[in-house]
């Protein structure tokens, strides 16, 4: 039962070598990054269950529609749920369905989960849990309210630390909302801002059953080590369950490193299972005896031509494979490939700047502008975050034409009136292509909190299909179009001031926000 066993699957070298047959059903552009679904698993669909959505109010609605069509299972992760009014017109929506399966003949088939962080939701007295407490007492046996809390905010630091600043600790993060076998991965929380004018990003994957199990699975296992908040707006562990901050640390990492690696592996020996079914059914004989029996039944499906990779990293708890996939793509990312990365809160690991800095390939990094930071206009401390973060960016654009790569590593800034920026993620161009085969998208923002703090989930999807490489390519450019390029003279402008202090203090903190 030692700890390095249960790390095992992510001892693996970066690039492993890739042992399976050579899948008949996968382009050839596809098989540089099968190397992935050896720590992950590997799912194949049809692009066609691929929508990528543009604009916060668009999820808002999607978020809406989905919850009232659900039948069997809701499943939502976010940082927190807000208190405002479109907040509770989706709590509202969650009672309306809730009450519809209540009254549907038999027992009620609907379960609703949620995972949120326990900091962040129970912050003020009008909280995350005072908007859902409703839904657990009128609905028991159909509602879990699980609360995350980071094993590391424990002690008399849990004590001494303000309300406000605990979370700096570290979070759950993910943000994955799942309705029946229909799954959107995105950055965004379930928050006002969010639905109105914080820019995020998003993904519809539509009839996805085995994706929608793992990430019902992955949040199950969170919300197992995680309090549960009941109706009485008390939380307890769930019963034999190791406490967070109060039960011993090493073995509450253990059995929640056990219980998200059982779900990963668990998923991947599945899928490896299916890949070779579907392997040795897709030879020439045996295909065309498969694909009448499917005729017959009516259920043909399309073949898969976009394999999506589910990416954790919970640092906490020994898992880094978020990490390493991340560190392997811009390892390997060749000569005049174009790589597209966008962050929120730029403040990347030393690892990735030295990746960025030493590789070959093309990066377009797109960052907000102070007027654009979610901290822009905070009262006190958190005020100066904006200027940490230009401090930061100033640093490492003066590392960029020190070395002279300004034509090869360009920063952008998102600049867009009563909006902020959130989106994260990235978009990879191999060389001569005008497309990207290849995106990350979910929670992480590439800095030394999503790497080493928080619990973060993305996915990989890569596609050989040229529609969603346009709807891919065509949302790069939207976010893009709204920046202007980072030069000398960005830096001498008076509202890129940087006090002293702020100097001074940023390289002590950079590691908490």
């Amino acid at each position: 039962r030692s700890s390095w066993l249960l790390l095992a699957p992510l001892l693996t070298p970066p690039i492993p070598v890739i042992t399976a047959p050579p899948c008949s059903l996968c382009p050839e552009g596809a098989h540089r990054f099968q190397w992935i679904r050896n720590l992950v698993p590997e799912f194949g669909i049809s692009s066609s269950h691929v929508k990528v959505l543009s604009s916060p109010a668009e999820f808002y609605e999607l978020l809406k529609v989905q919850i009232k069509a659900a039948k069997q299972r809701v499943v939502m992760a976010s940082l927190y749920l807000g208190t405002g009014l479109l907040e509770q017109e989706l709590v509202d929506c969650l009672e309306e369905t809730l009450e519809k399966s209540l009254q549907a003949k038999g027992s009620p088939d609907l379960r609703v989960s949620i995972l949120l962080d326990y900091t962040r939701g129970s912050r003020g007295r009008k909280n995350s849990r005072t908007m859902l407490i409703p839904l657990l007492q009128r609905f028991p046996e159909q509602v879990r309210v699980s609360l995350f809390h980071t094993p590391n905010l424990r002690g008399l630091l849990r004590l001494l630390i303000p309300e406000r600043f605990n979370e700096t600790i570290g979070l759950q993060h993910i943000k994955v909302y799942l309705f029946d076998d229909n799954v959107i991965l995105s950055g965004a929380n379930l928050s006002d801002l969010y639905f109105t004018n914080r820019q995020d990003r998003y993904v519809l994957l539509r009839d996805s059953p085995e994706i929608a199990d793992f990430f019902t699975e992955l949040v199950d296992a969170i919300g197992d080590v995680s309090l549960q908040l009941q109706q009485d707006d008390t939380v307890q562990m769930m019963e034999g369950m190791v406490h967070p901050y109060q039960g011993d640390k090493v073995a509450y990492c253990e059995i929640a490193n056990r219980r998200v690696m059982e779900v990963i592996n668990s998923a991947r020996t599945r899928q490896e299972l299916l890949h070779a079914k579907t392997f040795h059914s897709s030879q020439p004989c045996s295909s065309l005896l498969s694909q009448q029996g499917s005729q017959a039944s009516g259920s043909l499906k399309p073949e898969p031509d976009t394999w999506i990779y589910p990416l954790i990293q919970m640092k906490p708890f020994g898992i880094q494979i978020d990490e390493m996939v991340t560190e392997t793509l811009l390892t390997e990312a060749e000569r005049d490939a174009r790589i597209y990365l966008t962050t929120g809160y730029f403040n990347l690991t030393q690892a990735y700047m030295d990746l960025i800095l030493g590789t070959r390939a093309e990066y377009r990094i797109l960052l907000a502008s102070p007027e654009v930071n979610g901290f822009f206009g905070a009262k006190g401390v958190a005020g100066a975050i904006p200027a940490a973060y230009v401090y930061i960016e100033h640093q490492f654009y003066s590392e960029v034409c020190y070395l002279q790569q300004q034509e090869r590593v360009q920063l952008q800034e998102y600049s867009r009136a009563g909006w902020t920026f959130h989106a994260k993620g990235l978009w990879l161009y191999l060389a001569g292509s005008d497309l990207p085969c290849l995106t990350l998208i979910g929670s992480p923002n590439f800095g030394y909190r999503s790497v080493h703090r928080d619990l973060e989930a993305q996915v990989a999807i890569v596609t050989e299909n040229k529609a969603l490489q346009q709807q891919l390519h065509q949302e790069q450019e939207q976010l893009y179009l709204c920046s202007g390029v980072v030069s000398t003279s960005t830096f001498e402008q008076p509202n890129r001031y940087v006090k002293l202090w702020v100097k001074l203090v940023t390289p002590l903190i950079k590691n908490f926000f």
